[in-house]
């Protein structure tokens, strides 16, 4: 369970990829450029942290939205707010790097999660 989100409102980076997978759910990376250039998961939208509130517009209120970053704490945060403001969020729990570590494909080949 992260810091900052109830234990129903995270999502395992399993689970994270079956909604990704399905279409059920938008993935979106709020990390750093310099993290997502490092590595990403294919299909996932990057928005960085400090723009996510000025895109909050262009995500569908009516689908499920998945936030993810390093370790799930930026992406927890991120959750509560949107989740405040009425949106089905989740935080994919451990971030990317539990979903590296689960043994989930980072792309390009030879992906890593970046250290800060």
């Amino acid at each position: 369970m992260g810091a900052f989100t109830e234990a129903a409102h995270e999502v395992s980076p399993q689970r994270a990829a079956e909604l990704l997978g399905s279409g059920e759910a938008e993935v979106i990376d709020v990390r750093e450029p310099y993290e997502r250039e490092a590595g990403f998961i294919e299909g996932t939208r990057h928005v960085p942290l400090e723009h996510i509130a000025s895109q909050a517009q262009t995500l569908d209120r009516g689908r499920p939205v998945v936030f993810h970053c390093r370790l799930g704490a930026r992406s927890g945060m991120v959750t509560q707010a949107f989740r405040a403001a009425g949106y089905d969020a989740y935080n994919m729990e451990g971030g990317i790097q539990a979903w590296a570590e689960s043994g989930l494909p980072l792309a390009p080949d030879g992906g890593y999660v970046a250290d800060h």
